[in-house]
C-alpha cells in the first residue's frame, strides 16, 4: 500500500518516470495502477492523440518501441499503456534496449499480470534503471482481513471482523472480486455504519449461520449439535460449500491450535502474533485448546489429511460429500 501510495503521489507532484513495468500474481493493484495512470497523467483534450492502449496478444515488442519512440503532439508527453503484457513472455526480453534509453517525452506503462521479470534478466535491469517496476504480490489468507479493513477505512466505512471473515471465506483471496463486493455493499450501506454479517448475508448471499467460520467455532466448542447442523446444510448445498474448502479451512485451525499449545505467552497479543490472526479470534483458540488437547490435536491433523486426500478423489470414488463430512465430525468429536 505505501509503494502504491508513493507511485500515485510522485505522478501527482510531476516526477513521472518513462517506463512503468506492473507484474505480479495479485492482478488488482495491476489493473488499479495503470487505471490511474490512463486517468490522470494526461488531460482529457490530451488523451485524443496522445493516449494509446494496446493489448500483448495483438502487439509485438517491436510494435510497443516503434509507438513509444514517437513524439507527443500538443502535449508534453503522451502515454502508452500495455495490458495483458504476460502474453508477451516469450519475447519480453526484447524490452532491454528500449529500457536503457527510453524517450523521454513518453509513458510506457507494461502491466504483466500472473507473471515477474527475472531480477537477473537484462530487459529487468534496464527498465529498474530508468523507470520503475512494481510487483504485486498475492496476499495469504491470513491478511486478506486486514486488507478488507483498510480499503473500507478509507472510504469512511467499518467491517466487523466476522463478516471480513465471511467474506475471505467465501470468495477466497481473489482481491478484485472481494472489492466488487464491498462496493455493492457501499451502494447500499451508508457511510460510517458498520458491515455487519447480516448485511453479507442479505446482499451477498453468504449464510452467516452455516458458513465454515461458524463451523469451525462450533468444532472449537465442541457443539456436537451446531456442527452437525452445519454439516447437513454443506451436504445439501454441496456448489456453494466444497469440501476441499471446508476441510483445508478445519485442517489449518487444528494445525495452528498445534502452534497455540506450542507457545509459552498465551496472552492475546502473542497468540495473534505467533498465529497471524486477528486478536478477536483469540478466545477462539483458547476455548479450542482446552477441549483438544495437543496429542489430541495432533491425532485429528493425521486424520484430516486422510479426508482431504480423499475429498480429492484418492481412493474413494464411490464416497459421497455428505458421508466425508459425517466422516470429519467422527474423526474430531470421536
Amino acid at each position: 500500500m505505501d509503494e502504491i501510495k508513493k507511485i500515485v503521489n510522485d505522478v501527482k507532484a510531476g516526477n513521472i518516470k518513462p517506463i512503468y513495468f506492473l507484474m505480479g500474481e495479485e492482478p488488482y493493484y495491476v489493473d488499479k495502477i495503470s487505471q490511474y495512470m490512463e486517468q490522470s497523467i494526461l488531460s482529457e483534450e490530451e488523451k485524443g492523440f496522445n493516449q494509446m492502449v494496446l493489448y500483448g496478444k495483438d502487439v509485438s515488442i517491436d510494435e510497443i518501441v516503434s509507438s513509444a519512440k514517437r513524439f507527443p503532439m500538443m502535449a508534453e508527453r503522451q502515454v502508452i499503456i500495455v495490458k495483458e503484457a504476460q502474453h508477451l513472455s516469450r519475447t519480453i526480453d526484447q524490452l532491454e534496449a528500449y529500457g536503457l534509453n527510453p524517450q523521454p517525452t513518453t509513458v510506457l506503462v507494461i502491466c504483466y499480470k500472473y507473471k515477474k521479470l527475472d531480477k537477473r534478466k537484462k530487459a529487468y535491469k534496464a527498465i529498474a534503471k530508468t523507470g520503475y517496476i512494481y510487483e504485486s504480490k498475492k496476499l495469504y489468507e491470513n491478511q486478506v482481513g486486514d486488507w478488507i479493513r483498510r480499503v473500507l477505512a478509507g472510504k469512511n466505512y467499518r467491517i466487523s471482523p466476522k463478516a471480513a471473515q465471511m467474506l475471505v471465506e467465501f470468495l477466497g483471496t481473489d482481491l478484485g472480486k472481494i472489492n466488487n463486493e464491498l462496493e455493492k455493499l457501499q451502494l447500499i450501506i451508508p457511510k460510517e455504519q458498520e458491515i455487519t454479517p447480516t448485511h453479507i448475508e442479505e446482499n451477498i448471499g453468504i449464510s452467516k449461520d452455516f458458513n465454515n467460520f461458524e463451523l469451525r467455532k462450533a468444532i472449537g466448542e465442541r457443539d456436537i449439535v451446531k456442527a452437525t447442523r452445519i454439516v447437513n446444510y454443506f451436504a445439501q448445498n454441496p456448489k456453494d460449500n466444497p469440501l476441499v474448502v471446508t476441510v483445508s479451512l478445519i485442517y489449518s485451525f487444528f494445525s495452528q491450535l498445534l502452534q497455540y499449545h506450542g507457545l509459552k505467552d498465551h496472552s492475546k497479543g502473542s497468540v495473534a502474533s505467533a498465529l497471524k490472526i486477528n486478536p478477536y479470534f483469540v478466545g477462539e483458540y483458547q476455548t479450542a485448546a482446552r477441549n483438544y488437547p495437543m496429542k489430541q490435536s495432533s491425532r485429528i491433523v493425521a486424520h484430516l489429511r486422510e479426508i482431504d486426500v480423499k475429498s480429492k478423489g484418492v481412493g474413494s470414488v464411490n464416497v459421497s460429500q455428505a458421508d466425508l463430512l459425517k466422516e470429519l465430525l467422527v474423526v474430531i468429536f470421536g
